[in-house]
């Protein structure tokens, strides 16, 4: 894969060297959306998630924030929680391991620290030390990881760690209402197993795809998601049911749907990320950001009501 990726890789890096060199602060314009959908070179990722995202602003305006919410009194619950996944991130990476020689477990403790103090109501959960894991492997600075990870949590993915999280389960719904529209035979299938939905893609969401694609696939889909917002998590989706439907459809009880959804995330097509990323934006035809959030409203709605009843 990267015999003919790896020229492309070059090419899109000297684009973005040209293009920032001539406007230094991004623009949110359709040619920066073109260069973000056709991938973000490795050395420039850190300063457009930033920059896309709003949190190189939010940074800037509060100035020792950071530093202020490592130098207070830490909870020791939370403390000991966020100890305890320590060990389980990215255990077969180098960088994490705690004999290596700057090992970056220090640095994401403390960005995990600092936010379940900054948003109390989230603290920390699982799921969370992965995606801060990777914004530090990708930006190399603790702070950037930190707002990096507000952006995402607090803006992009607002209730999904929650304790509630009535986010996720809200987008697992409207997963399930496009698929409905988009691929009715699979939807009708799924409609066979209530709480599927749950038990097929909650880990994509709450991972953002972390360990269920390949790597670079997902650095391409978290270019997107930091430019565009959480409308590509559901491109992605829609992509995989799509394009596996004859898989899925043969699929004949729960365990069968279940470990069909394991295996349409592996092999070629999610490897080859470049053209994978094109299908994305092609396969699961229209889908506005409005039509999201009527779906997000009505089943929030939905789930309110069911709440309330005595």
């Amino acid at each position: 894969m990267m015999d003919t990726y790896a020229p492309v890789l070059s090419r899109r890096s000297n684009r973005w060297t040209k293009l920032l060199q001539e406007k230094p602060r991004l623009e949110k314009n359709v040619t920066v959306k073109r260069y973000v959908r056709k991938g973000v070179p490795n050395e420039h990722r850190g300063t457009i998630w930033m920059a896309a995202s709003g949190a190189r602003e939010k940074q800037e305006s509060n100035e020792g924030y950071y530093q202020s919410l490592l130098a207070a009194e830490h909870d020791s619950k939370l403390k000991e929680t966020i100890h305890t996944d320590m060990h389980r991130t990215f255990p077969d990476n180098i960088l994490f391991k705690t004999q290596a020689e700057s090992c970056l477990q220090k640095a994401l403790f403390n960005v995990l620290v600092a936010y379940g103090h900054h948003n109390k109501d989230v603290g920390y959960c699982q799921g969370m030390n992965f995606i801060a894991g990777y914004l530090i492997l990708i930006t190399k600075d603790e702070e950037k990881s930190f707002w990096l990870l507000e952006a995402l949590l607090d803006k992009i993915l607002p209730d999904y760690y929650s304790p509630s999280m009535l986010g996720l389960k809200t987008d697992q719904a409207v997963l399930g209402e496009l698929v409905r529209a988009k691929a009715p035979a699979v939807g009708q299938l799924m409609d066979q197993y209530p709480g599927i939905w749950t038990l097929v893609v909650s880990r994509w969401f709450i991972c953002l795809y972390i360990d269920i694609l390949p790597i670079e696939t997902v650095l391409r889909i978290w270019d997107c998601l930091f430019y565009e917002g959480s409308k590509v998590l559901f491109r992605v989706a829609l992509t995989l049911i799509i394009h596996h439907q004859p898989e899925i459809l043969r699929a004949r009880s729960l365990p069968d749907v279940c470990e069909c959804f394991k295996q349409i995330t592996k092999g070629v097509f999610t490897l080859e990320c470049h053209t994978f990323m094109q299908k994305i934006f092609t396969e699961p035809g229209n889908l506005s950001k409005l039509t999201i959030e009527k779906l997000r409203e009505k089943f929030r709605k939905q789930d309110t009501e069911t709440s309330h009843r005595p």
